[in-house]
C-alpha cells in the first residue's frame, strides 16, 4: 500500500487508465468493466480494477495538472508495477477545424510549466507518446469512424489565464490543444521505462468558446477510453 493509494499488491493490473475526475473512472469502470472491484478511495480519488474481455485492466483517476498526476503515475509504477498507463482526458480545441467530441492522440506535449526544467537543470526535454500505442490507438479510431487527429498537445500548468489570447501564439506554431497533464506523464514514462498515450477528447474550444457541461464531461465521452481499452496489451 503506498502514501496515496490504497490498493494491496495485486490488485491494480499492469494497464491502468487515467482520467483526470475520479467519477469519469467510476462511471467506465463500471460501464465498461466486468467483475469490478475498487481498490482504492484515498483522498477520494476513485480506482477500480477488472475484465475488458479476457484483459485486466485498472481505471484510476489521476487529479488535475502535473503534480498531482505525476503522484499517481510514479506510484502506480514504483510501487504497483504498472507497465502501460493511457491517459483518457478532456481538452481544450486551438486550432478552428476542431470540435467537441473529436479524438486528439496526443503525439508530443509542450507545456508551459518549469517541472522538466528542474528535473533537467535548466533544458528543456521533449516528451512523447510510446509510437506503438499511438499507431494501435490511430488505427483503433479509424476503425471506429471516429474524427481522430494526431498532433502536438500543450500541457498547462494553468487552466484560467489573464490574456484571452494566450492560446494563439501556440495554434500558430500548430498545437492542436491544451490540458494540464500530458507532459507530465510522458516524462515519468520515459523515467521509469513504460509505455504512455494520452487519448483526449474535444470538450471545449478557445476559437469558438463552445463548452461541453460538467456533466457531459464525466459520462458523454466514452469513446476514448474504448479506444485505450482496445489497445491495452
Amino acid at each position: 500500500m503506498s502514501i496515496h493509494i490504497g490498493a494491496k499488491q495485486g490488485q491494480i493490473a499492469p494497464t491502468v487508465l487515467l482520467p483526470g475526475d475520479p467519477l469519469r473512472a467510476k462511471h467506465f469502470a463500471e460501464t465498461m468493466l466486468k467483475d469490478v472491484t475498487c481498490f482504492s478511495e484515498v483522498r477520494g480519488m476513485l480506482g477500480y480494477t477488472g475484465l475488458y474481455g479476457d484483459k485486466r485492466v485498472s481505471i484510476m483517476g489521476s487529479g488535475m495538472g502535473i503534480p498531482s498526476l505525476s503522484i499517481y503515475v510514479s506510484e502506480l509504477v514504483s510501487e504497483y508495477h504498472a507497465k502501460t498507463v493511457i491517459r483518457i482526458g478532456t481538452c481544450g480545441a486551438i486550432q478552428p477545424y476542431l470540435k467537441i467530441g473529436d479524438i486528439i492522440l496526443a503525439m508530443a506535449s509542450s507545456t508551459n510549466s518549469h517541472i522538466n526544467r528542474l528535473r533537467f537543470s535548466g533544458m528543456d526535454y521533449a516528451p512523447t507518446a510510446s509510437f506503438h500505442l499511438l499507431l494501435q490507438a490511430y488505427e483503433a479510431a479509424r476503425a471506429r469512424g471516429a474524427n481522430v487527429h494526431v498532433g502536438g498537445t500543450l500541457t498547462s500548468d494553468t487552466f484560467y489565464e489573464d490574456d484571452p489570447e494566450w492560446w494563439k501564439k501556440w495554434a500558430a506554431y500548430g498545437v492542436l490543444a491544451c490540458e494540464m497533464e500530458t507532459s507530465g506523464l510522458y516524462t515519468l514514462a520515459a523515467k521509469f521505462g513504460v509505455d504512455a498515450l494520452s487519448i483526449l477528447t474535444v470538450s471545449d474550444s478557445l476559437v469558438t468558446g463552445e463548452s461541453a457541461t460538467s456533466k457531459e464531461r464525466e459520462r458523454d465521452f466514452p469513446l476514448m477510453a474504448e479506444i485505450a481499452l482496445e489497445v491495452s496489451p
